[in-house]
C-alpha cells in the first residue's frame, strides 16, 4: 500500500530525470496525497478496510486509472463521478459505515447490516437455441448478498439475481406500496449497453443496483417489507408475476371486452382489481369508463362527485414543483462547478510540467550560479503548481461527493411525482365508481317508472331493474374498496411528505457543511503553498538596488 505521505520536494541539485517525472505521479500516489490534502478524510482507510472486498473504497468519488495516456491523472465525467462511473461504490456498501452523516444513520437503523451486490457472472439464456455455435442468448446474474441486523446468528444469505429480477422487484413495490415514494431503480439503459465496453457497463451496473438496494432498505416502509425479504433471502430463480407483458394484458383485455360490452360479463370490477390502477390490469372496459370520467372532467366541465379537497396537499405539492425547478438549475451549476475544478486543476498541471521543462533547460545550459539558483526557484514554482493540481483534483471529489445531495434529491422527485400520480389514479377510480353509481341508478328511475304506467307492471323491465340493483350494490362494494385505498395513499403521501421535508433539511445541512467545510481546507492549503514559494523567491519582488549580491 503507498504511503499516504505527498511526494518530497527536491532539492535544489536534483537530477533533471528526477524534476522530469515530478507531476507524473503514479495514480495510486495521486489518490494517496488526498489524505494528507483533506483534513476530512483522517477516518477514510478505517472505513475502506470493512467495505466489501468485491467493491472499490467506498471513500473513492472515482476510479483512477494508473494507464491513463494523459501525464496527469484525468477525472472522469460529473456523470461518472456521481454514480455511473465503473468504479463507484455505494458509500453504503460496508456493513459499518464509519460516516455520521444522516443518509448513513438512515443505513444503519434499516433492517440489513450489510447490502452487497458483486460478483457478476455471464449466463446462457435457460432454453436458448441457436443455429450458430456460440451465439445464444446471453444475460448477466448478481451475486447479491445481505445481513439482517436483527438477526442473533449473523447469518449471511447470498442469492444470485438477473437485471429482470430487480425489474420484477420494482414492479411489486409499486404494486404493494401505492402512494410511497418507493426509490427508483436503475435504468435498462439499452443503448449505453452496446456503445459502452462489457466490463464498464457491468459494473456501473452492479454499482447502480447495490445503491437501488440499500435505497430501499432504508425506506421506514420498504426496508423490513416481505417483499424485500423475499427478494434477498428466496433460493434460485425469482419467479416472474403472472403476465408482466404489457402486449399479454392488453390482448386478454381485447378478447374480454365483447363479452363485457354484449353479455355483461363482469362488467363491474371486482374489489381486489379496484385498489390496483387500471393501466395495470387486463380490464379495458375500466380503462374506457375512466379515460371517459378524465376528458368530462377535464375537458366538459363537469364537476366530478368527488374532488381533491386537501388544501395542503395540494400547496405542497405546488412547491415541490418549484423546488424539483430550482433544484434542476443547482444541479446543473454543480455539474459546471466541478467542470471548471476539473479545468483549474489540469491546467494548474500544465503549467507545472511547463516549469518542470523550463527548470530542466535552465539546468543544462547553467554556466553561472545565478543561472542555478534561478532553476531552483523554477523547480520550487513547478513543485507548488503540481502540489495545488493535485489539491484542486482532491477537492473536485470531494465537491462531486457532497453535491452528489442536488442528484439524489431530483432522482427522488421521480418517485414523488409516482406516488402523487398514484394518488390521482386512485381518486379517478372512485369518481368513475360514483358516476356508474349515478347512472345506474337513474336507469333504474326510468325503467321504474316506464313499468308503472303499465297495468300489473312490466316483467322484463321488472327483471332488468333487479339485474341493475345487484349491478349497484356490487358497485358499492368495488366504490367502498376504491375509497378506502384512496384514502390509503393519501396517508401514505403524508407521512412520506414530512419524512421527506425531515429528511432534505438534514442531507441539505450536511451538504453545505461538508462543501464550505472542503473549500476552505483546500483553499488554504493551496494558498498556503503558494505563500511559501513566495518567500522563498522573496528576492525577486524587491528592487534593483535591494537585490542579493548573486544576481549582480
Amino acid at each position: 500500500m503507498m504511503s499516504s505521505a505527498p511526494p518530497p520536494e527536491p532539492p535544489a541539485g536534483a537530477g533533471d530525470d528526477d524534476m522530469e517525472s515530478l507531476p507524473l505521479a503514479a495514480a495510486s500516489d495521486y489518490a494517496s496525497v488526498a489524505s494528507t490534502f483533506d483534513p476530512l478524510l483522517s477516518s477514510a482507510s478505517n472505513y475502506a478496510s470493512v467495505a466489501s472486498p468485491r467493491s472499490p473504497p467506498a471513500h473513492a468519488a472515482y476510479t483512477l486509472s494508473p494507464t491513463s495516456s494523459s501525464s496527469f491523472v484525468d477525472p472522469p465525467s460529473y456523470a461518472d463521478a456521481t454514480g455511473a462511473g465503473a468504479g463507484s461504490s455505494s458509500p453504503r456498501s460496508a456493513s459499518s459505515p464509519s460516516s455520521a452523516s444522516p443518509r448513513s444513520a438512515r443505513a444503519a437503523a434499516s433492517e440489513y447490516a450489510l447490502l452487497a451486490v458483486s460478483d457478476p457472472e455471464t449466463e446462457a439464456e435457460p432454453a436458448a437455441t441457436s443455429l450458430v455455435p456460440g451465439s445464444a442468448p446471453t444475460y448477466v446474474s448478481y451475486l447479491v448478498t445481505s445481513v439482517r441486523r436483527g438477526d442473533p446468528a449473523q447469518r449471511r444469505h447470498a442469492v444470485r439475481r438477473r437485471f429482470r429480477d430487480f425489474v420484477t422487484l420494482a414492479d411489486r413495490l409499486a404494486e404493494a406500496f401505492r402512494g410511497y415514494f418507493v426509490p427508483p431503480r436503475p435504468d435498462k439503459n439499452t443503448v449505453e449497453s452496446q456503445v459502452m465496453q462489457k466490463d464498464e457497463f457491468v459494473a456501473q451496473r452492479r454499482a447502480a443496483l447495490e445503491r437501488y438496494l440499500w435505497r430501499l432498505a432504508e425506506h421506514p416502509a420498504i426496508g423490513p417489507s416481505d417483499e424485500l425479504r423475499v427478494f434477498l433471502q428466496a433460493e434460485g430463480k425469482m419467479p416472474l408475476p403472472g403476465s408482466t407483458d404489457v402486449a399479454s394484458r392488453m390482448l386478454d383485455g381485447a378478447a374480454r371486452l365483447p363479452r363485457q360490452l354484449i353479455a355483461g360479463e363482469e362488467a363491474v370490477a371486482a374489489p381486489q382489481d379496484v385498489v390496483q390502477p387500471a393501466k395495470g390490469g387486463r380490464d379495458l372496459l375500466r380503462i374506457f369508463k375512466e379515460l371517459k370520467q378524465s376528458v368530462v372532467t377535464d375537458w366538459g366541465g363537469v364537476k366530478p362527485p368527488l374532488v381533491e379537497e386537501d388544501r395542503e396537499f395540494l400547496a405542497k405539492k405546488e412547491k415541490l414543483h418549484e423546488w424539483e425547478q430550482q433544484l434542476t438549475g443547482a444541479s446543473q451549476q454543480a455539474e459546471a462547478l466541478v467542470k471548471a475544478q476539473q479545468d483549474m486543476g489540469e491546467t494548474m498541471g500544465a503549467l507545472g510540467l511547463a516549469f518542470v521543462r523550463l527548470t530542466k533547460l535552465e539546468t543544462e545550459e547553467a554556466m553561472y550560479d545565478s543561472q542555478m539558483i534561478r532553476a531552483a526557484d523554477s523547480r520550487r514554482v513547478a513543485t507548488a503548481a503540481v502540489k495545488a493540481s493535485r489539491a484542486c483534483r482532491d477537492l473536485n471529489a470531494q465537491t462531486v461527493k457532497y453535491l452528489d445531495t442536488l442528484h439524489e434529491h431530483l432522482s427522488i422527485m421521480l418517485s414523488v411525482h409516482t406516488a402523487f400520480s398514484d394518488r390521482a389514479s386512485a381518486l379517478l377510480t372512485v369518481q368513475t365508481l360514483m358516476s356508474d353509481l349515478a347512472s345506474l341508478q337513474s336507469r333504474i328511475e326510468k325503467l321504474e317508472a316506464a313499468s308503472s304506467k303499465i297495468f300489473g307492471g312490466d316483467r322484463a323491465r321488472i327483471r332488468k331493474v333487479e339485474e341493475l340493483r345487484e349491478t349497484i350494490r356490487a358497485t358499492e362494494d368495488a366504490k367502498f374498496c376504491a375509497l378506502r385505498e384512496y384514502e390509503r395513499i393519501k396517508e401514505n403521501n403524508r407521512s412520506e411528505l414530512q419524512r421527506q421535508d425531515r429528511e432534505r433539511k438534514e442531507d441539505i445541512l450536511v451538504m453545505l457543511k461538508g462543501f464550505v467545510t472542503s473549500q476552505a481546507a483546500y483553499a488554504e492549503k493551496i494558498v498556503g503553498g503558494w505563500e511559501t514559494v513566495a518567500e522563498e523567491t522573496s528576492g525577486y519582488s524587491r528592487g534593483t538596488n535591494n537585490m542579493p549580491s548573486y544576481m549582480d
